[in-house]
């Protein structure tokens, strides 16, 4: 699991190959991760969007920009957390990915900026 802290946001983030989802021999290889997004500002907060960037070991690289996460804007109190499991696939058995989110801070109605850390994406057998 990787973390980072941005703006009093902390991102948590855990990957799992699919395997039941992925073919190999097709170049197609299937990936979820689970996101947490802890608050631990004194202050509500709205994710509006999400970019991220995809990297294939092939040197193949996607963006993916868009209004929320899996189709919701949640807002997060102070002190509470929100997660999701979303995908993402690959040509090769590794890769990875990275990010921000858009945040509204509804007190003010400031927008600001938070990371989402690299992770990795690689298939179990890799790692031996």
């Amino acid at each position: 699991m990787v973390t980072a802290i941005t703006q009093g946001v902390k991102i948590s983030v855990d990957t799992v190959y699919q395997e039941e989802y992925s073919n190999p021999e097709k170049e197609h290889f299937m990936f979820a991760y689970q996101i947490s997004i802890e608050n631990l500002s004194d202050y509500s907060i709205q994710l509006m969007r999400r970019q991220w960037f995809i990297f294939d070991s092939n040197g193949t690289q996607r963006e993916v920009e868009g209004e929320g996460v899996v189709g919701l804007q949640p807002v997060i109190e102070p002190g509470d957390s929100y997660s999701y499991v979303s995908g993402c696939n690959l040509t090769t058995d590794i890769g990875a990915m990275s990010g921000t989110y858009l945040m509204h801070r509804v007190v003010d109605e400031a927008d600001f900026t938070v990371d989402i850390p690299e992770f990795q994406l690689i298939v179990p057998y890799r790692l031996n």
